[in-house]
C-alpha cells in the first residue's frame, strides 16, 4: 500500500521545485536595474564548446544603470560582444578594448506593461504546474483507497494535499506582487 506522507511529500517537493524555478525566471526579467541574471542566458563560443557567459568572464554592477562584463582573455571581447548581440538582452554593449559595458536603459511605461505581462504569465504558469502536482497527488491517494486505504484517512490526505497547494500558490501570488511592485517602480 501507498504511503500517504510519500504522496504529500512528492507534491510538495513538486510544488517547491516550481516555486525556485519561478525564482529564477523572474530574475532574468529586468526591472530598469542592472542585474547580472539578465545574462544568464547568454552562451558564448569558447574555442569550440558553447559555454555560459559567467564561464569565460567576470560580470559586475557597478552602479544601479550597468553592467560590466571584463572576458578572462583579451581575445574573448568580440567572442563575448557578439554572443550578446545575439541574444535576446536587447542591450547594445559597448566594447572599449578592456571591458563590455551595458547600460540599462531606462524602461518606458509600454516595456514595464509588457514585463508585467510576462511576469503574470509565468506566475500563471508556476500555479498551473502546482496545481498539476495537487491533482496528480489526490489521484494517488484516491487509487490507493480502493487498493484497502481507510477512507478518512484518503480524505484527510486530501485535504493536507489541499493546504500544501494552497500554501505554493499564495507564494506564487506573493512572487508575482514583489516583481510587478519591482517592474512598476520608476
Amino acid at each position: 500500500m501507498v504511503e500517504l506522507s510519500k504522496i504529500k511529500n512528492e507534491a510538495e517537493e513538486k510544488m517547491q521545485m516550481t516555486v525556485e524555478f519561478l525564482e529564477e525566471t523572474f530574475s532574468r526579467i529586468r526591472a530598469g536595474r542592472a542585474n547580472v541574471h539578465i545574462l544568464d542566458g547568454v552562451r558564448v563560443d569558447y574555442y569550440g564548446s558553447i559555454v555560459p557567459l559567467s564561464n569565460v568572464a567576470n560580470i559586475n554592477t557597478p552602479d544601479a544603470k550597468s553592467i560590466v562584463i571584463q572576458p578572462w582573455e583579451k581575445s574573448m571581447l568580440k567572442v563575448v560582444e557578439k554572443a550578446i548581440l545575439d541574444s535576446d538582452v536587447g542591450i547594445t554593449p559597448e566594447n572599449n578594448g578592456e571591458v563590455i559595458r551595458l547600460g540599462i536603459p531606462p524602461l518606458t511605461e509600454e516595456r514595464r506593461k509588457q514585463l508585467v505581462k510576462q511576469t503574470k504569465q509565468e506566475a500563471e504558469e508556476a500555479k498551473i504546474s502546482i496545481r498539476n502536482s495537487r491533482r496528480d497527488a489526490i489521484d494517488l491517494i484516491k487509487k490507493a483507497v480502493k487498493d484497502g486505504m481507510a477512507e478518512d484517512v484518503g480524505k484527510d490526505g486530501e485535504a493536507d494535499v489541499q493546504k500544501i497547494h494552497d500554501k505554493y500558490i499564495k507564494k506564487v501570488d506573493d512572487m508575482f506582487v514583489e516583481k510587478e511592485k519591482e517592474v512598476l517602480k520608476v
